[in-house]
């Protein structure tokens, strides 16, 4: 989010961004080699319009793609509007170094939106404990004589795992892809990574000699802020998380959304403003289809397709309203459950007082993150800028009524806006369940329910951001051209950096 983004001018972190299922029955494959008559994505966000995208470009122009969306294109990459101006109450930040994403917006012909500076604090909830400055080596200097070199050690850790996991964009395009996110992991960074699924991140961060005050000032703000949870979380999503929390970061004008809507016109594909209910298995000689229901204003309507891919959480939790008829043996209930995080975007006048600046025109900060010992109603609170950014424009002073965005774990009640703020003119509240609930002994989602069924979230249970769904996108995009045209040796090959280095 963008509140953690100021957390680590001074840190050179790198972004990146299953349980074990069979493969299937390869013999679901078009015997005679032709294409898949009709291809179904189940969701248009991020995942579902980057896999159409991808879907395109492997199977070719002939294929018909149809997208199934019940709400708005984007899904958790939203927008509200206040004052004509509209603002990000979702995914937020893209990273330099996330590679699909970058080569969406170039392709798109999407620009990217101009960054405002600001500043960061982070509050235990009776005064503020590290503070951002306007001078660089004076940061470095208080992180230094407060933390020791616990940040270099951590920052070395984050730019090891994360060089590591940039492998995947040359196993991309070189074609290959994997059938699990444990293969796709362990291709990446062998038992290390998979391990990194299943401990935390305060342990990984202990081993590896950072000091616990630096985990609870530094690095649980930033879990707090992105994932609404502690730093019990696993160590490889923390670590991805970390990568974000400093400034190398950048946004598309006009809002992130515009990437979903984009992609779904550059694969032509069909949108279906429609809720899926059910996904039967029809038999079709020696292979299978996929009958899917939808709702329409008319009433039910059906279509049969060759290929599903399922780009939207199926938790229970999350209430996809999604049945799976007619499988043998009936799909495995997926595991776990999605995290509530509720945004609110505030336009109103900043109380100052409360963080311990009476004069609102003394308060030099953007975002103020809290520790998880601050048992505080609230995660982080940011002054926040409109999606499009013009070149006279300058980010609201305290003093004066902005726009902020409130993380909170439950909507703020009365009397916590009113703590926050002195007045307000409006409140837009967000709710959804944004992300998995993490912990270090669950098993991936698989990614193939069935031949030709596939599940891209499960991507999310190893770390959940914009460019790890664009990844899983096209992996699953791969995934689904090799099953169908047999290119099986293209699928959980070993010693990937080996074998690219002998094909160069």
């Amino acid at each position: 989010m963008s509140s953690a983004m100021l957390l680590f001018t001074s840190l050179a972190f790198l972004c990146v961004i299953c349980a074990r299922t069979t493969r299937g029955d390869a013999s679901f494959t078009q015997l005679d080699g032709a294409p898949p008559s009709k291809i179904a994505v189940v969701g248009a966000g991020i995942g579902g319009t980057a896999t159409a995208h991808f879907l395109r470009q492997h199977f070719g122009p002939e294929v018909r793609i149809d997208v199934f969306e019940k709400q708005e294109i984007g899904g958790r990459l939203a927008t509200v509007t206040v004052n004509n101006q509209a603002y990000e109450t979702g995914g937020s930040i893209i990273h330099s170094l996330n590679l699909h994403m970058q080569d969406f917006t170039k392709q798109l012909g999407l620009k990217y939106r101009k960054s405002v500076a600001g500043k960061m604090a982070v509050s235990n909830g009776k005064e503020l404990v590290l503070e951002e400055t306007d001078w660089y080596l004076l940061d470095l200097f208080r992180l230094w004589w407060r933390y020791g070199i616990s940040f270099i050690r951590m920052q070395m850790w984050v730019e090891e795992i994360m060089e590591k996991f940039m492998r995947i964009y040359k196993y991309q395009a070189h074609g290959y892809a994997f059938s699990t996110v444990d293969e796709l992991l362990n291709s990446l960074g062998g038992s290390g990574f998979l391990n990194m699924t299943r401990r935390s991140l305060s342990e990984s961060l202990l081993e590896l000699g950072v000091s616990q005050r630096f985990i609870d000032e530094v690095v649980a703000p930033i879990m707090w802020v992105n994932y609404g949870q502690n730093v019990s979380i696993p160590a490889f999503v923390g670590a991805v998380s970390l990568a974000g929390a400093q400034a190398n970061l950048w946004a598309v004008e006009g809002g992130n959304k515009l990437v979903c809507s984009e992609l779904l016109k550059l694969a032509k594909a069909n949108l279906i403003r429609s809720q899926v209910t059910t996904v039967s298995l029809q038999p079709a000689g020696e292979s299978f289809q996929y009958k899917l229901d939808y709702t329409t204003q008319a009433g039910i309507a059906s279509d049969i397709y060759d290929i599903v891919i399922i780009a939207s959480p199926l938790q229970q939790n999350v209430n996809s309203g999604i049945s799976f008829l007619g499988f043998e043996p009936q799909l495995a209930e997926m595991t776990g459950s999605y995290h509530t995080m509720v945004a609110s975007i505030v336009h109103g006048y900043l109380n100052c007082t409360y963080f311990g600046f009476p004069d609102p025109k003394l308060f030099p900060f953007t975002s103020v993150l809290t520790t998880e010992m601050a048992d505080l109603f609230f995660n982080s609170i940011s002054s926040i800028c409109p999606v499009n950014i013009s070149t006279v424009f300058r980010r609201k002073q305290p003093h004066e009524a902005g726009v902020y965005k409130v993380f909170s774990p439950k909507p703020l009640e009365k009397d916590e806006l009113k703590t926050l703020f002195k007045s307000y003119y409006s409140v837009q509240v967000t709710e959804w369940k944004a992300y998995p609930r993490y912990g270090s002994s669950q098993e991936m989602p698989p990614m193939i329910l069935h031949d030709g069924l596939y599940y891209l979230n499960g991507i999310e249970w190893a770390a959940s951001a914009m460019e790890m769904s664009s990844v899983a996108a096209k992996n699953i995009a791969l995934l689904a051209y090799h099953r169908w045209t047999r290119q099986l040796e293209m699928i959980d090959q070993q010693d990937l950096m080996h074998k690219i280095k002998t094909e160069l």
